[in-house]
């Protein structure tokens, strides 16, 4: 049943709709397709678009466009879903998701025409021939090849060997033949039934069934060996010894895992990356990933749906179990929906994750590399989503205190702009109003200092605020902002040492980011940053007090003199052991007769 209802008022259009399972267009006032969709029940599926009050702003422009509806009124739910996937890829609508195919990966075509030739190739025509694929790993392409041409004699020319043409002796027999490639079916030396024989067997071992080609083989040779016909025999145990070689090296997982699509999702910035792997007797004969981009946040279930349907209507698949990483809503009958928790088929799974997580990787570096400001505004724009704020943490400050059982305080802040270290903006701070080692104390003290200072000179103020510590330092930091009116007016987080735990004020619970989180990758580089600055300025200020502090007590030796000595013998030990004639050349003679006598009189 298809109709078109063309009705201004949605409220009208909404109570044409049929409560029965289908698909949903949306079009707008040009007649262009927006959207396409399914639903168990049309007219409640449509009606809650207009109905509900929604959040995404993509969805109320999606709403506010729509001026025509059309709908096809299916037998079943899952008829509905692939009577969408087709549609979208047919008309790729707007506010669909979008598949992002990479049309460069190769295939093997056995191509349509009297004694098929098989070839790789990166353009499908379809013209009847069949094609096997794609192949994201050239090497398994061609090792695929190789088998084939070891075990089989094809015709590799491009002669037009229709019947009429061989009957009338058009061709002459090629090198090929010569050289034992080729059975010269040009000239009428291999019958077509022959040739087929040799494709249909070919045909199996692409698709993986390499079993039933050795059981088929071996079935011959043991014939052939009752005939007394040894050397063809023999001819055919080659062949057998070749596939099982084959066989041995291609089997990754247990070799009773056959017919089995495995696929995994991974999602990445507005995109999601599927990955499908096909398993024949343990081995994987297919692998292929597609990039989806998501117009309308679409669910995981929706995307891995609809890659599914797409990989097994692509690939002609037949399995009867399909390896998910969860149970989709919609059921596939006659298909086993797996979702294993050990073993073979989740090592599988977690191969396939590995797969969609290297394509995300690789389509994000280039993308990178095309547009670098995207990239920075893609990890801006994941922190902001991870740490829930409220605009890009275009400028980011980090605080580390530093003190050895509470001498020489010092505390150090850093910065990056645009994820990127602002060196120029550094800065030290030396502690002034606290005493003894209070790590709390000093961060509120040094955090109100750097706020109130960026105020009275009228400076921009950071939008994320890290501070190296737990939930101590982080109170502290927070009643500093306070103090000066820039609490909530500021993101503040701290981070934990231990366990990298993010920390959030007034709530005790942490925040644990994936290990492999670009916004915790940043944070960790924001706060090693600021405990290296940290440590040099402490290491600076307690060299500085070991000079204060020993030589230059000595009666005669000032700070300038004292620098000069640990310039040269790089610690007060050193100066200590040094000879007088070592120090005369540093600081002149009557003061090293000073120093070295203070060292060794008594």
């Amino acid at each position: 049943m298809n109709k078109l209802v063309k009705n201004n008022n949605t409220e009208s259009l909404i109570k044409t709709l049929p409560g029965k399972p289908g698909v949903y267009q949306y079009f707008n006032a040009d007649g262009r397709i927006l959207y396409v969709g399914k639903a168990k029940n049309i007219k409640k599926r449509v009606g809650s678009y207009f109905t509900k009050a929604h959040q995404s702003a993509k969805v109320k422009m999606l709403v506010k466009k729509i001026s025509d509806i059309k709908f096809i009124v299916t037998d079943t739910e899952l008829d509905a879903l692939l009577l969408e996937n087709n549609l979208i890829k047919k008309y790729q609508p707007q506010y669909n998701i979008q598949l992002k195919d990479d049309k460069t990966f190769p295939w093997l075509c056995l191509k349509k025409e009297p004694f098929p030739r098989l070839f790789p190739t990166r353009n499908m025509i379809h013209d009847g021939s069949d094609y096997f694929g794609p192949y994201a790993s050239v090497k398994m392409m061609r090792t695929i090849i190789g088998i084939v041409k070891q075990l089989y004699q094809l015709r590799t020319c491009l002669l037009n060997l229709s019947s009429s043409n061989i009957n009338n002796g058009k061709f002459k027999v090629c090198l090929e033949y010569h050289i034992g490639n080729c059975k010269a079916p040009c000239v009428g030396k291999q019958s077509e039934d022959d040739y087929n024989e040799t494709i249909r067997q070919i045909k199996l071992i692409i698709k993986g069934n390499i079993g039933s080609v050795i059981l088929e083989l071996t079935q011959i040779m043991k014939a052939k060996a009752d005939k007394l016909e040894f050397e063809q025999a023999q001819v055919i145990k080659e062949k057998i010894d070749i596939l099982e070689k084959y066989k041995s090296k291609s089997a990754i997982v247990n070799p009773r895992i056959n017919n089995v699509d495995v696929l995994s999702l991974v999602n990445g910035d507005g995109y999601s990356y599927v990955n499908f792997l096909k398993v024949m007797s343990g081995a994987i004969i297919q692998a292929h990933t597609i990039e989806i981009k998501k117009k309308l946040d679409e669910t995981d279930d929706a995307v891995l749906t609809f890659a599914l349907l797409d990989f097994r209507q692509r690939f002609e698949s037949l399995s009867k179990e399909v390896v998910l990483p969860f149970i989709p809503e919609i059921e596939i009958p006659g298909v086993k929906i797996t979702v294993p928790q050990r073993g073979d088929k989740k090592h599988l799974l977690e191969l396939s994750e590995r797969n969609a997580k290297y394509t995300k990787i690789e389509r994000q570096k280039q993308k990178d590399l095309i547009d670098p400001d995207r990239h920075k505004n893609r990890i801006l724009s994941q922190i902001m989503k991870d740490l829930h704020m409220e605009e890009l943490p275009v400028q980011i400050e980090c605080f580390d205190n530093s003190n050895i059982q509470g001498e020489y305080p010092v505390a150090a802040m850093v910065q990056f702009l645009n994820v990127v270290p602002n060196k120029k903006e550094y800065r030290h701070f030396n502690i002034k109003t606290v005493t003894g080692p209070n790590d709390f104390a000093s961060m509120e003290e040094v955090v109100k200092r750097r706020y109130s200072r960026l105020i009275a000179e009228d400076k921009s103020l950071p939008q994320l605020i890290v501070v190296d510590g737990g939930k101590g330092q982080l109170s502290s930091a927070v009643s500093a902002l306070k103090s000066i009116d820039l609490y909530r007016k500021i993101t503040i987080i701290g981070i934990a040492k231990r366990l990298e735990e993010i920390y959030f004020p007034n709530d005790p619970i942490p925040l644990y980011l994936d290990k492999t989180s670009e916004t915790l990758k940043v944070i960790q580089r924001l706060r090693d940053e600021a405990h290296r600055f940290s440590i040099t300025h402490h290491r600076k200020k307690r060299e500085a007090g070991t000079i204060k502090s020993v030589l230059t007590s000595i009666d005669g030796i000032g700070f300038s003199t004292a620098q000069k000595l640990l310039l040269k013998f790089r610690s007060v030990k050193k100066v200590k052991e040094a000879k007088e004639e070592e120090l005369t050349p540093i600081i002149g003679k009557s003061k090293a007769v000073i120093v070295y006598n203070y060292f060794h009189s008594g």
